[in-house]
């Protein structure tokens, strides 16, 4: 088993079943679910965005049993599977509904049927997922710990170059060296959810945008989405200036060459950028 969320014990009172009394009073149910969910981004990002929010599919999955009137439980335990599926973040679903009050013949004190479906079975699409390039970079304070936010808050991070320390480049002419990194990330969110995203980041690491290309506690850039081209007040991808900064190019070219443009190491000066190292983690 992958990573789950759980929603157990949830009461719902509902026309269900085949006697001619059943079809006259709601009876009490008791639906357990279990939703099989990719947890990492959620897990580094703390967003509720990045996971399925359980309250809402509870609220759903209680209103689809109370509205239905199908006989069979069956038929019923299949429509909450599709209800929890239709979450775009659930990729399967185990179900569990329970009768809590029989109409047997002999004593029992549950009937239940328990299913298990994922999203093929739903004929539903699979999650779609983007590859991009993000751009990190700090030459203030305590720098490595700035990237190491960044890069934890990124989500689903795939690839990770060194850590490359590098002059400044415009802006005042006092300020301090910068440590640059690129990561490639595989993220569910569009390229302006992950614009949000970084400018989150750099909220985080109080970032001061006081002087034009000045001292920073953290940058983070969008380099290229997938294979898209943006060009808006907000956002241009790909990044205008990533192929003439080799502060970019080189940890670029590190973990992902084919996205660097074609002869970039001859068409820069070289000096200014010195690998460091990888990036150290706890």
């Amino acid at each position: 088993m992958g990573d789950r969320i759980d929603i157990s014990g949830l009461r719902a009172v509902t026309i269900v079943g085949a006697l001619p009394h059943e079809r006259e009073i709601p009876q009490p149910l008791q639906i357990d679910l279990s939703l099989e969910v990719d947890l990492r981004d959620p897990g580094r990002t703390d967003e509720l965005g990045d996971t399925v929010h359980y309250g809402l599919v509870a609220d759903r999955v209680v209103a689809a049993v109370e509205e239905s009137k199908d006989i069979l439980l069956e038929r019923l335990v299949a429509r909450i599977a599709e209800e929890v599926l239709s979450f775009d973040r659930v990729d399967a679903v185990d179900v569990e509904l329970t009768k809590l009050r029989p109409p047997l013949a002999v004593d029992a004190a549950t009937t239940s049927v328990r299913i298990r479906r994922t999203r093929a079975d739903a004929d539903l699409p699979a999650h779609t997922t983007h590859r991009a390039y993000v751009a990190l970079g700090s030459n203030l304070g305590d720098r490595e710990s700035y990237l190491r936010l960044g890069v934890r808050g990124l989500g689903n991070v795939t690839a990770m170059s060194s850590v490359y320390e590098t002059d400044p480049v415009g802006g005042p002419e006092d300020q301090g060296a910068y440590l640059n990194m690129v990561v490639e990330v595989e993220t569910s969110l569009d390229p302006f959810a992950l614009l949000r995203r970084c400018q989150r980041l750099e909220s985080e690491a109080m970032r001061q945008r006081v002087v034009h290309w000045g001292p920073r506690t953290l940058d983070v850039d969008i380099i290229q989405f997938a294979d898209m081209s943006i060009d808006s007040a907000e956002l241009t991808v790909p990044h205008p200036r990533f192929a003439e900064r080799r502060f970019v190019l080189e940890p670029l070219a590190e973990i992902a060459p084919d996205r660097c443009p074609e002869g970039w190491d001859s068409m820069l000066e070289s000096g200014g950028v010195h690998r460091r190292g990888a990036l150290a983690f706890d």
